[in-house]
């Protein structure tokens, strides 16, 4: 009688740091070239693609010496999704691992202490590992060829089929359709809907449960440019859009107030309105100017409508331009912005940018979120969910396709889009660990 299989714990192991770091530095070696804002910086992420296949090739079908099936999959020259399976014994049984995403924000090395594009260490300190893409997305990358590498080593007998999808094109939403949207598109994830989804580009080893929808957003005020010793002859745009802002944000605030869930998703803020950035065509100080443009974004909980939100915005400004003369109040004597002896009023738009996101909730009944919740406490010593305003891109549409998403990561939030990003092994290690218990509990319920 052949004995028994030892648990996957066991037969798996942990992350082993030799391998995990030799590849993290290859894919850091990379990152200059996976900056991600076009049309300056287009990523190559198939030069990561390259390394994650190439990390699998010894124990893939491609060359027989292991299970694993790999594909490469690209919609656009240079820019590769890449999709492992390990193969399951029980057709409808799937764990996924998605969202590792193969490009990076810009870094300009000027402003680092180190070089953002080679993988380095602080000294003697081989805890800390320094470079963009550690902790947002490489990082993730790495580990979980990692451990998909292991399991096509170790070939342990599991009912669920473990898919890894590797993506091109988070970081950036001008371009569609080359990344995760363009793979749900073509079908080609839609095996992933039977079993959790876990979303791996979050940070701080916790689940994440909840996330914020974006709108960005631009107002312009048009007025009357003319000098500012004649103020009684301009309609100043900069007191009107200043004006007709706080008049947008006290509307806003009062038509979508902190939502009741919002305190069992434990969201840090509410929603929320504010201005970020300001440009007018410029000009002297003797000129009160003629135009002016705020602008700024929404970061919305997910229990409010993006384009419900969108069409309040714009019914704010068509109230207000109607009624300039009592809907705002004006700043001394002379301020106006509507001069009725000239035929001239003051006018308000608003427009908004494509790449409007929509926020997720993620499903805390699921078995999924279940299972995270469990190895997180086994493996990190608590566990402690958490939602935040920031956007992911993707997966609400993911969500709304039937997948049941879950989010987690083990970057560090502190450094994300930072200067001097960095990751710690620890933690990648225990993220490891966490993927093999989530793996393993699934197994035990079937």
């Amino acid at each position: 009688m052949a004995s028994p299989a030892p648990p996957l714990k066991d037969a798996v192991g942990v992350l082993d740091r030799d391998p995990f770091v030799a590849l993290l530095s290859k894919l850091i070696g990379e990152s200059q070239r996976l900056q991600n804002d076009p049309p300056a910086l287009v990523p190559q992420e198939d030069l990561v693609a390259q390394h994650v296949v190439d990390a699998l090739r010894p124990v893939s079908t491609d060359t027989g010496g292991g299970p694993l099936v790999v594909r490469k999959v690209s919609y656009t020259d240079g820019r590769s999704n890449v999709i492992v399976e390990y193969p399951g014994t029980v057709p409808g049984r799937v764990v996924s691992f998605v969202g590792m995403h193969m490009d990076v924000v810009p870094a300009n090395p000027s402003e680092w202490d180190f070089d953002p594009f080679s993988l380095t260490f602080e000294g003697n300190d081989k805890e800390k590992l320094r470079g963009r893409g550690t902790t947002d997305c490489l990082g993730h990358v790495a580990l979980v060829t990692q451990l998909m590498r292991r399991l096509g080593e170790v070939k342990p007998p599991l009912k669920h089929s473990v898919i890894a999808v590797f993506i091109a094109n988070e970081e950036n939403s001008s371009v569609t359709g080359i990344g995760v949207d363009g793979l749900v598109k073509d079908g080609l994830l839609d095996k992933l809907k039977t079993g959790p989804l876990f979303w791996i580009d979050t940070a701080d080893k916790q689940p994440c449960i909840g996330t914020g929808g974006m709108i960005p957003w631009h107002l312009k005020a048009t007025g009357k440019l003319f000098h500012s010793g004649l103020a009684h002859k301009a309609i100043n745009s900069m007191e009107l859009n200043m004006d007709a802002l706080k008049e947008i944000q006290t509307r806003f605030y009062n038509d979508f107030p902190a939502h009741e869930k919002e305190k069992l998703y434990k969201f840090a803020t509410p929603s929320t309105m504010k201005p970020t950035k300001w440009s007018y065509p410029g000009g002297g100080l003797n000129q009160i100017p003629g135009e002016c443009t705020i602008s700024g974004d929404i970061r919305l909980t997910p229990f409010y409508s993006t384009s419900f939100v969108v069409q309040k915005l714009k019914e704010y400004v068509d109230d207000i331009n109607a009624g300039l003369e009592t809907k705002l109040p004006t700043r001394g004597p002379v301020s106006k912005y509507v001069l009725p002896d000239e035929n001239l009023r003051g006018r308000l738009e608003i427009a908004f940018d494509g790449d409007v996101m929509n926020g997720v909730a993620c499903n805390l009944e699921s078995r999924g979120f279940q299972a995270l919740c469990k190895a997180t406490e086994e493996i990190v010593g608590y566990v402690e969910p958490y939602s935040i305003t920031g956007s992911l891109p993707l997966i609400r549409e993911l969500q709304d396709e039937g997948f049941d998403v879950q989010t987690a990561g083990y970057g560090l939030l502190k450094t994300y889009h930072a200067k001097n990003e960095y990751c710690l092994f620890s933690d990648m290690a225990q993220g490891f660990q966490v993927f093999v218990s989530i793996i393993s509990q699934l197994e035990a319920d079937a």
